[in-house]
């Protein structure tokens, strides 16, 4: 039996401000989906409307994905098919803590460093957690989503 493909799909107010901040944090690729949008608009498959320009390419309005650098990816399209974070707009804000989290492990020993460098991203520090089975601390990202650096 096959395992199946999955990716993770986060609610956001703006998708590419939040792949922006996420390729950065986990040093993934921000996949380019240039190519796939202008042939689905060339072919009338597509709106005009549920696309935007970002960082100077044609994107879909209220999707932005990234992925693992090592990863296997589709080269016509530039999504990945391996480990992918999916950022779909959503019209209602952040109300409560997320149900599920992401989880960033920093090499042994740098977890301050680590921390620092997700501030100067954008990420704020919620609160430093120490307890009998091991430390880490939460943060948020740019639209208040909670993780954890360990």
């Amino acid at each position: 039996m096959t395992a199946l493909h999955w990716k993770l799909v986060i609610d956001a107010a703006d998708p590419h401000t939040q792949a922006a901040f996420w390729a950065e944090a986990l040093r993934y690729r921000q996949e380019d989906h240039s190519a796939l949008v202008e042939r689905l608009l060339d072919l009338g498959a597509a709106p005009p409307d549920a696309t935007t320009t970002h960082a100077g390419r044609l994107a879909w309005r209220d999707l932005a994905a990234v992925r693992h650098p090592d990863d296997p990816f589709d080269p016509d399209s530039d999504t990945g098919l391996g480990r992918r974070l999916l950022f779909q707009r959503v019209p209602e804000p952040k109300t409560v803590k997320n149900r599920l989290h992401i989880d960033v492990h920093s090499a042994p020993g740098e977890r301050d460093a680590e921390v620092a460098r997700l501030e100067s991203l954008g990420a704020a520090v919620l609160r430093r957690v120490a307890e009998p089975g091991g430390s880490w601390v939460v943060m948020t990202d740019p639209e208040g989503n909670e993780f954890c650096v360990h």
